[in-house]
């Protein structure tokens, strides 16, 4: 059975800093491409970033590269999002899902994934 769980979300300032994590199970997580998805309210869910299998490569949007840092562990089958100089345009619902090709944040195409988890809420205040 595909669970995924996201966490780390919150309150925060504009310019604070906030550590999202994605516990999965049931997925070949380390065969995947993974990445992290957000979606504000009003607008589609959008790719933020992505990370290869090896976790060596990434991919960022242009509105959170430079701040946002995405890493994995294999062994425990969790992602990681390190997010710093928070800008209250970061409020949203984020997400995690695998996304092959990194095409979510590439192209803007939200990967066909069934088992989407309940996301983990940003608010950020200006």
């Amino acid at each position: 059975q595909v669970r995924v769980a996201e966490s780390g979300g919150g309150l925060a300032q504009a310019g604070d800093q906030l550590r999202l994590s994605c516990i999965t199970s049931g997925l070949h997580f380390e065969r995947d491409a993974m990445g992290w998805f957000r979606q504000a309210p009003g607008k589609e869910r959008e790719g933020v970033s992505c990370i290869d299998t090896r976790g060596v490569t990434t991919f960022y949007a242009d509105s959170v590269r430079g701040r946002f840092t995405i890493s994995r562990d294999n062994h425990k089958s969790t992602l990681y999002m390190q997010m710093n100089s928070l800008k209250p345009e970061d409020t949203a619902v984020y997400y995690c899902a695998p996304d092959p090709g990194c095409r979510g944040v590439i192209d803007g195409d939200s990967p066909d994934f069934p088992y989407w988890g309940q996301g983990t809420q940003v608010t950020v205040s200006s």
